[in-house]
């Protein structure tokens, strides 16, 4: 595993195409619990290489229901981007995560994962690689029983979908106890 993060974290296959340069973010150990699949870092995260070192991150633990400690453990948490660097700004919020990223790397990172017990996939661009269908990231969310036991859809927690939370107060209300719950019971 150490040998492919390490071929990941030197990709430059996109190296013209993002605005503030290269800089993968992924974090796994083969035995990492909990996998999650995401869009693509933003800037903070760029610049700092902390994966969810943001707000987004902040608000996706406390729906976790984990602390920073127990979050960064690499044997509890893995994290697998869609597109591993900051692809740049966009009119609101960031620009879709490079395509070449996914395709290129997640089945070698699947292959040396040797424990993963479940998938969280948050937002539209991971739900619709991972979870195709007629149906959207919110029917998705609401209906996430139907996913499991490999994978759990979640809708992204930037700052820029508190709209989306406001709109779907069930989401805060009856999926995140539950989501806690399995949570609690993978690291127990």
């Amino acid at each position: 595993m150490e040998d492919l993060l390490c071929k990941i974290r030197d990709c430059r296959v996109c190296e013209d195409h993002l605005p503030m340069g290269p800089n993968p973010i992924i974090e796994a150990t083969k035995n990492s619990k909990i996998v999650i699949i995401s869009q693509a870092p933003g800037r903070i995260v760029h610049e700092t290489g902390i994966a969810w070192n943001d707000q987004s991150g902040k608000k996706l633990r406390e729906w976790l229901g984990v602390d920073d400690e127990t979050f960064y453990d690499t044997e509890n948490f893995a994290i697998l981007p869609m597109g591993f660097c900051y692809p740049g700004k966009a009119k609101t919020g960031d620009l879709p995560p490079r395509k070449e990223c996914a395709p290129m790397w997640h089945e070698e990172v699947w292959k040396e994962l040797e424990d993963t017990r479940l998938k969280i996939v948050i937002g539209s661009y991971a739900t619709n690689y991972y979870l195709p269908g007629r149906s959207n990231l919110t029917e998705k969310v609401n209906n996430y029983q139907d996913y499991l036991p490999e994978f759990w859809p979640l809708p992204h927690p930037s700052p820029v979908n508190r709209f989306w939370r406001s709109k779907n107060p069930w989401f805060e209300e009856n999926v995140v106890p539950e989501l806690q719950k399995k949570i609690r019971k993978i690291l127990a």
